[in-house]
């Protein structure tokens, strides 16, 4: 007596479309961007207004030169209380991080999130050609698999 397979016929694999997996698909190109120049104070009222967790800090020629947190901005208040310093006309110069580590807009989104897992950061800028060109957060990472979910990740 022989085994019937209950297994129904099985579909043929369908030609699917590119997928983009490019970190460039899914970075936010318009970005809150901060000067050296601006105040601490500036900087505060802008991460609260437009709800977000820091911003790249560019010059005239929007070449990315620092990265401004609101961990650099708490510091700041937590430093200026503490020494009795008033918190007025501080630029952002001093608080800001200088060497930003970038990555390739051209980077599988995949390994951007071993990166930030790594790297254990919440933002990347994407520079090309020396131009701050957009960045990419730990939340386009996680809107990008949800737009890819079920589809082939092995690429």
């Amino acid at each position: 007596m022989a085994i019937k397979s209950f297994q129904g016929a099985r579909r043929q694999s369908q030609p699917t479309e590119d997928i983009p997996l490019k970190v460039s698909d899914y970075m936010s190109t318009k970005l809150i961007t901060f000067h050296q120049e601006q105040s601490i104070e500036e900087v505060i009222e802008s991460l609260i207004k437009y709800r977000i967790s820091g911003g790249p800090v560019v010059n005239d020629k929007n070449e990315l030169i620092g990265i401004i947190s609101e961990g650099d901005c708490i510091k700041h208040i937590s430093e200026s209380r503490y020494y009795n310093m008033p918190m007025e006309n501080n630029t952002i110069e001093k608080r800001m991080v200088r060497n930003v580590e970038t990555i390739d807009g051209n980077m599988n989104i995949f390994d951007a999130a071993n990166k930030f897992l790594n790297e254990k950061r919440r933002r990347f800028p994407i520079v090309q050609n020396g131009k701050l060109v957009g960045q990419i957060s730990q939340k386009d990472i996680l809107k990008a698999t949800v737009k890819l979910k079920g589809q082939q990740w092995g690429k």
